[in-house]
């Protein structure tokens, strides 16, 4: 009896150890806070960034757009760097001499914009971060069906049963207007019956819908009825498919307006991995010296999208190498910037392009825009002559044809400007 008294007394503090260590086990496993899966974590950023009417996306837009408390009575200074050069298409030429330089491929339209993004040449901006927000990037994006862009004209992207719809909604308006023609030529005829005999010419307006629609029903036949291009139309709808489905945290449906309109401007939210380095390097260093972010107004533009931009917006280049289509330039929004503001920042620029890094200039539209290199190395001064006339320079005249040009210097320097005022534009 004593016996088994005493092997209780020295169990039992065991038993309670044992219990209470398993106890602080089970407390400490399903209590304490789980690390994030990878795709946890993947769509906590993609949400975060494709955020464009966030709260902390409109708190960012306010920061920007705030009146500024005591402003300083500064003047605008814009260095020589930030000027045009004494030949203003050495600039334009210095960023096609880059695409040169790399062979990079441009973007046409969307389509290459999606390819470029799956291959990871391009990566997605965050449309807000502590150190800039992005402020009218896509706004001239439609909700227009995504086409496919060549020979400057847009063909339309279909998979096999909407081209199929298509055929069918082209042929019932031929067959719809043709027996409306019909009609109405019946009716002028027992209106008036002499009328009619002399002149039996259906009026414009009734027989321009047809020719349209012949047009459209032509522009489908040339490409789809060829199996090679037919196939690599419906691979480039399915490369946009596959892309909607997940992209920047969320699906689209490309048959939606709405979502196509999103999808466009998530897309036009992109950059190669060299340009958004050189646009987090200065957002970085402006948002330290002044605590709010920078606005950041344009990133890539494929060549179909600047040519719808042009019509807005004059500044808008049209030469076959648009700098907006490499994915390498983006633009920054001074107007909302101080003069004090503006300074530090095209000091910063100033800096990159005497480093190399960069082409930048100041836009009279209220954009600094940015051109990164590849490299961080500015192409040599015979490759950018011989692209001059790529950037839309006249041919040299005979007399000076032999001639080596001459190094291309920046404009003289203007006397220092008195502090800009703010001035609303059109975004790029």
């Amino acid at each position: 009896m004593i016996v088994k008294e005493t092997a209780k007394q020295l169990v039992t503090p065991v038993v309670l150890s044992v219990a209470g260590a398993v106890a602080v086990w089970a407390a400490l496993h399903f209590t304490a806070p789980k690390s994030v899966s990878r795709e946890a974590t993947a769509t906590s950023i993609s949400n975060s960034i494709s955020s464009f009417d966030s709260d902390r996306w409109r708190e960012a837009v306010e920061k920007v757009k705030a009146d500024r408390v005591n402003p300083e009575n500064v003047a605008l200074e814009v260095p020589p760097e930030m000027r045009h050069y004494e030949d203003r298409h050495w600039f334009l030429a210095t960023q096609v001499a880059e695409v040169k330089k790399h062979n990079i491929q441009t973007c046409q339209d969307f389509v290459d914009v999606a390819m470029m993004l799956k291959r990871g040449e391009m990566v997605v901006v965050p449309a807000v971060t502590d150190d800039y927000v992005l402020l009218g990037v896509g706004a001239r994006a439609d909700d227009g069906a995504f086409t496919k862009y060549e020979d400057d004209q847009p063909i339309p992207l279909y998979d096999e049963a909407q081209l199929r719809d298509e055929y069918a909604r082209l042929n019932g308006l031929r067959s719809n207007v043709s027996e409306g023609a019909k009609a109405k030529s019946r009716a002028d005829t027992a209106k008036n019956p002499d009328r009619a005999k002399q002149d039996d010419k259906p009026k414009q307006s009734v027989v321009s819908r047809p020719f349209s629609v012949n047009e459209e029903r032509a522009l489908l036949d040339q490409y789809y009825n060829q199996p090679a291009s037919r196939q690599q139309l419906f691979a480039d709808y399915d490369s946009l498919q596959s892309l909607a489905r997940s992209f920047r945290g969320r699906s689209y449906d490309i048959s939606s307006p709405t979502d196509r309109q999103a999808m466009k401007i998530a897309m036009l939210s992109s950059l190669r991995p060299e340009a958004l380095k050189v646009l987090e390097e200065v957002a970085k260093d402006y948002r330290r010296q002044y605590d709010r972010p920078l606005p950041v107004s344009s990133l890539v533009r494929p060549e179909q999208y600047q040519h719808t931009l042009r019509r807005y917006n004059r500044a808008a280049t049209t030469i076959d190498t648009p700098p907006h289509s490499t994915g390498l330039a983006f633009d920054i929004d001074y107007r909302y910037l101080s003069a004090s503001e503006q300074n530090f920042v095209m000091a910063e620029l100033a800096r990159m392009k005497d480093a190399g890094r960069i082409e930048v200039l100041r836009e009279r539209n209220a954009n600094f825009h940015v051109f990164a290199f590849i490299d961080g190395v500015r192409p040599s001064d015979d490759l950018i002559t011989a692209s001059l006339r790529d950037a839309g320079a006249p041919p040299p005249e005979p007399d000076n044809a032999n001639k080596p040009p001459a190094k291309q210097t920046r404009a003289p320097e203007k006397a220092k400007e008195k502090p800009a005022k703010s001035k609303r534009r059109v975004k790029r």
